[in-house]
């Protein structure tokens, strides 16, 4: 039987990925080099190293789509990175650009600083600055301050999760933020056995102070909570246990669990050659567009 234009795409998206991937890493790029080269810099404009603090790690990349809005003003969203608080740069994830500025949105990608330059909460506060800068600036890039959402992987989904859980880093502001999607995110990580991390997390007096779902109080806005089931470096449960508390709280909480995907391969999905892995992208944006969760999934 002859193959559909959709099966034929996906099986040259297929193709892509085994064979040109690894010759790229071969060449000497890691994996996220090698996933950006084949990502299309054209749909969207690219303002770099945006500011928003005295840091070189405290700046944002915003990206624009080039196409017609659907309306006079364009939806937003924050995407914080993960790296478990001691690495990652924002300049790695144009394949999140370019997925998100494909369905329409701004995306400011943003830094901010890690270990061992700051400890908690160095990075909380980054990530509120950014968060603030960017309700600062919407006007600039023609960004609807009615639909500015947060997003985050692994350590970049706790900082999402967090600005709006817990008051001290947004206080009143939180309330600008639409929804909050969260990949991977570790919200609920006690005890720490981690060396790094109890340097990292090691400042606070209480680290219960430190969870998400510490804060929980009901008033957050809508979470997508997104794991993997073959995910071993941040339980699904993290997703589970929140998720819970948010609905107990009177709060809205959705999960969705996808059954083949890993830690790393949640947010690959995400990139234009390797969406075969699963509709990440296409749940993602039916959250952020109409607050609806994903079709099924819902088994932790």
């Amino acid at each position: 039987m002859p193959l559909s234009p959709t099966q034929a795409f996906w099986r040259t998206c297929l193709k892509v990925a085994c064979l040109c991937i690894p010759a790229l890493i071969v060449a000497g790029c890691s994996t996220v080099q090698a996933i950006n080269a084949l990502v299309p810099e054209s749909g969207f404009t690219r303002q770099a190293d945006l500011s928003y603090g005295p840091s070189p790690r405290q700046s944002v990349d915003v990206y624009v789509p080039t196409r017609p809005p659907s309306s006079a003003l364009r939806p937003v969203v924050v995407f914080f990175y993960g790296g478990n608080w001691d690495s990652g740069r924002k300049q790695d994830y144009l394949f999140v650009a370019e997925a998100l500025t494909s369905r329409g949105y701004v995306v400011v990608l943003a830094d901010y600083r890690i270990y061992p330059e700051v400890r908690y909460p160095g990075f909380m506060d980054d990530g509120a600055a950014a968060v603030r800068w960017t309700l600062d600036h919407l006007a600039d890039f023609a960004g609807d301050p009615s639909r500015v959402h947060l997003m985050g992987h692994s350590a970049g989904a706790y900082i999402a999760v967090d600005l709006v859980m817990d008051d001290r880093w947004l206080g009143p502001r939180r309330g600008a933020i639409r929804s909050v999607v969260g990949l991977a995110g570790p919200y609920d990580f006690l005890p720490l056995t981690d060396p790094t991390l109890k340097i990292i997390f090691g400042t606070a007096t209480d680290l219960r102070t430190t969870q998400p779902i510490t804060h929980v109080d009901g008033k957050s806005p809508p979470l997508l909570l997104m794991s993997g089931l073959k995910d071993t470096t941040v339980r699904p449960g993290n997703s589970e246990r929140l998720a819970a508390s948010v609905r107990e709280h009177g709060g809205q909480a959705f999960e969705h669990y996808y059954p083949g995907l890993s830690h790393v391969t949640l947010i690959g999905a995400l990139a234009r050659p390797t969406r075969f892995l699963g509709p990440v992208l296409d749940d993602v944006a039916r959250f952020l567009d109409s607050g609806e969760p994903p079709a099924g999934g819902n088994i932790p």
